[in-house]
């Protein structure tokens, strides 16, 4: 006989280390971010988290705390910020999927259902969804090691400096969204950072790829990107979508066993109804011989 034995155990606390506790974002919070912050919740956290203060959460080990519970409320708001970008275990991280106004605008939403909640704000204090206008991002690329370097700098006061330690990503973008390039970085003491290229990467004809850097440095720039592109793909041609034989194309390019089945299924339909049609014509007939 094999006997199973289940043990509980209480899970680990989740410790957010210091010089992120303390972060605050870059714009107030208010009706605007916390509407746009309801929606990213019911399409990224519901799922887990439930209805705000319906305490119907799903059923994890650990489980996922209600926004309105003190649980999550006695968070920090750099705390939340660190839990929902990180994530851990069976919490996914965002970082990849949410810009960092996104997850401010989150935790806008999630400081909506306390009372007794009192913003505080970054000193540098910026308008929520806006692009920071004094941060500068280059892009370039090192063809030996295939590597694409970003420089960050930053204008105060009519003077130049760089952004050092700063979060920046990369992505390329596709048909359907942005491809991750490499994985977050941060910038040096010179404002600069490096991302490996991958070198099987299509890009159009000629070999041009769109690049896209993003900045987040919550503190004191919001959210900066800069658009470019580059010819460090693969070069290859595209065909338009609507070239070739596909579903979503007009008739004339319809796939040939699309059509196919579509007129056979067609002529079964009619068929059946002509054969029911021709049975109760027979009934009918036989009903009036009978009659006569």
């Amino acid at each position: 006989m094999i006997v199973l034995i289940t043990i509980n155990l209480p899970a680990q606390e989740w410790v957010v280390p210091a010089e992120n506790s303390v972060r605050l974002s870059p714009f107030t919070f208010n009706d605007s971010t916390r509407k746009t912050g309801a929606e990213l919740y019911n399409i990224n956290c519901k799922s887990c988290h439930g209805t705000p203060g319906k305490n119907n959460v799903i059923n994890l080990v650990p489980p996922p705390p209600d926004p309105a519970s003190s649980k999550m409320q006695e968070n920090t708001d750099g705390g939340l910020q660190y839990k929902i970008f990180q994530g851990r275990s069976s919490m996914p991280s965002f970082k990849n999927i949410l810009s960092s106004s996104d997850i401010w605008g989150l935790i806008s939403f999630i400081r909506s259902f306390n009372e007794k909640y009192v913003q505080e704000i970054a000193k540098n204090q910026g308008v929520a969804g806006e692009v920071a206008i004094n941060a500068r991002i280059m892009v370039k690329w090192f063809k030996e090691g295939n590597q694409v370097q970003t420089v960050i700098s930053s204008v105060k006061d009519k003077v130049i400096q760089p952004v050092a330690r700063a979060d920046v990503k990369l992505f390329a973008k596709r048909y359907f969204g942005n491809l991750l390039i490499d994985e977050l970085r941060k910038t040096d003491s010179q404002g600069k950072v490096l991302f490996n290229f991958p070198k099987d990467l299509p890009g159009d004809s000629a070999g041009f790829v769109h690049l896209v850097a993003i900045l987040s440095d919550e503190a004191g720039y919001g959210e900066a990107k800069v658009d470019t592109s580059l010819a460090i793909g693969v070069p290859t041609f595209r065909p338009p979508l609507n070239e070739k034989r596909a579903l979503w194309n007009v008739v004339q390019k319809t796939p040939i066993w699309l059509l196919l089945t579509y007129s056979f299924t067609l002529l079964g339909v009619w068929g059946f109804i002509i054969y029911v049609f021709l049975q109760i014509r027979a009934i009918f007939r036989v009903g009036i011989r009978n009659e006569q």
